[in-house]
């Protein structure tokens, strides 16, 4: 079963088993539905209700009803597996990109380490030793090729690398 992080449980909300979710996963809504499996600690549980509440995503578990069950998954991980997310030949999730190598003009401009999310989500890019940054946003990136484990990107890029 190969499963994809989706975001910490943080905390717990109220009395009757509600959790709080810290997630910056793209496909939120394709994982926050009622009915999907999810798991927690290894042991998987179903999507009774969500909600958004502050910023974080709110979730109860079929099953659950009491506070004192969800204590334990406090500071735990929230998977789901890959194959629930459906994903088309054209779509990705960012943590397929790790290890791709970057190309520009059939140069070689290093591969992904890592990737960073936020208001402006960045690839971070390793090339002779150094790092350097791709933003998402924007048209630096022309196309994405899991399958033969490469990005290609547009010049202006190379202007990225210091």
């Amino acid at each position: 079963m190969d499963l994809v992080y989706v975001g910490k449980i943080v905390n717990t909300h109220g009395i009757k088993g509600e959790i709080r979710i810290k997630s910056d996963f793209e496909l939120k809504s394709r994982v926050f539905v009622v009915g999907m499996e999810v798991v927690i600690a290894n042991k998987t549980y179903v999507i009774k209700s969500y909600r958004v509440h502050k910023g974080f995503d709110m979730i109860t578990l079929e099953g659950i009803d009491d506070i004192n069950q969800v204590i334990p998954f406090k500071g735990k991980g929230l998977f789901i597996r890959r194959d629930f997310l459906e994903l088309k030949n054209d779509e990705f999730i960012l943590e397929d990109v790790i290890g791709l190598e970057v190309i520009c003009n059939e140069e070689s401009l290093g591969h992904i380490k890592d990737y960073q999310t936020g208001p402006n989500s960045l690839l971070i890019v390793s090339y002779l030793n150094k790092n350097y940054y791709i933003p998402l946003s924007g048209d630096f990136i022309q196309r994405v090729d899991v399958l033969n484990n490469k990005i290609y990107v547009e010049e202006k890029t190379k202007g990225l690398i210091l």
